[in-house]
């Protein structure tokens, strides 16, 4: 880009910042246009500071030829204004080049669905998010359940929640997965085992910089939470469904008091969905070349059973088996995540 093009499109930022509608209908356009801003013009500047070291040079290469006895002092300033220009050239390739990049985002937003097995699915979605929020407090991380649906039986058909520390998505994204459970349900009298699945999936709690939604692009409804919550529950409609049209994706958050709560929360799990879409199409188109990764990744493929009765979890992609199933569902998580990890 030239300094006159360069010049043009700072000014064009500069007036689409200054106006409050652009500022309202999408933050995190409005932190991308804001970003691009400053390093333009951290790269005009640059261009101005080498343009005079130029001016400089060009004088002192005329003095040169006029002022024969002051060569001395005439090349040391030479080799100043040569490091001079050489330190904006790097720096105006560095941000010339420069592009937004995507680094390994260290919180995550969880879904927990209770699979086949009806109520004891539900029960044992419970019990995981119990266990994953248990482990969470261990590490000192933040857990805030997005949004929910309770079974009759107690249990959740499904819970949606992020949790919040350092490194959290790197320990725990190779939770996601479907994990199978074998015990004899508390409502079965002939003592029979019943085998049940519940689904995990652990996606990458990603910034707005990440992933670019256009307000145009998204449908918003507003409804009256259910469930428990007092007179604000049943009067005011803060419950926030979000349907985002080129794909189709539909996202919920009801568990905040306001309004502005869940829809905050909604963007934050669509950005995560669709950020875990574009993810997955990228790794498809890679699958012929990480034969030796373990698994593939697919909700679909069971990767690990908690057999009850024989107090035994096994973790099928290692081949290995745990036991003190009561201590690790408990929170303690920590030996069968680092076997995965080795």
């Amino acid at each position: 880009m030239t300094q006159e093009e360069i010049q043009k499109e700072v000014d064009e930022l500069i007036k689409k910042l200054g106006d409050p509608k652009f500022l309202s209908s999408s933050q995190g356009e409005a932190k991308k246009t804001g970003a691009r801003l400053q390093r333009l013009q951290k790269l005009l500047n640059a261009h101005e500071e080498l343009a005079k070291v130029r001016e400089e040079q060009s004088t002192l290469e005329e003095l040169r030829s006029e002022s024969p006895g002051s060569q001395i002092e005439i090349i040391a300033e030479e080799e100043e204004l040569n490091q001079k220009a050489a330190a904006l050239e790097e720096a105006i390739a560095q941000l010339e080049s420069d592009k937004p990049s995507i680094s390994l985002p260290s919180d995550i937003i969880m879904e927990i669905r209770a699979g086949a097995g009806g109520d004891e699915a539900s029960l044992f979605a419970e019990e995981l998010f119990s266990c994953y929020n248990a482990f969470a407090e261990r590490r000192k991380w933040e857990v805030a359940i997005l949004s929910k649906s309770e079974s009759e039986a107690g249990g959740f058909k499904e819970i949606i929640f992020e949790i919040d520390g350092k490194d959290a998505y790197k320990t725990l994204k190779f939770e996601s997965g479907v994990h199978r459970v074998q015990r004899i349900p508390t409502t079965e009298k002939q003592g029979r085992i019943h085998t049940s699945t519940v689904s995990v999936a652990v996606l990458p709690k990603v910034q707005d910089i990440d992933i670019e939604i256009r307000p145009q692009d998204l449908k918003l409804e507003f409804s009256r939470s259910s469930g428990a919550g007092g007179q604000n529950v049943n009067k005011v409609e803060t419950a926030v469904r979000i349907i985002h049209l080129p794909t189709g994706v539909v996202v919920t958050s009801q568990e905040g008091r306001s309004q502005q709560k869940n829809r905050e929360r909604a963007m934050s799990i669509l950005r995560a969905r669709l950020y875990e879409a574009r993810q997955s199409a990228e790794e498809a188109k890679m699958a012929a070349e990480r034969k030796s990764q373990i698994g593939t990744g697919d909700r679909s493929e069971k990767i690990r059973t908690y057999n009850f009765p024989q107090d035994r979890i096994t973790d099928h992609r290692v081949n290995q088996s745990f036991h003190n199933i009561e201590k690790i569902m408990a929170g303690h998580l920590d030996d069968i995540i680092e076997q995965f990890k080795k």
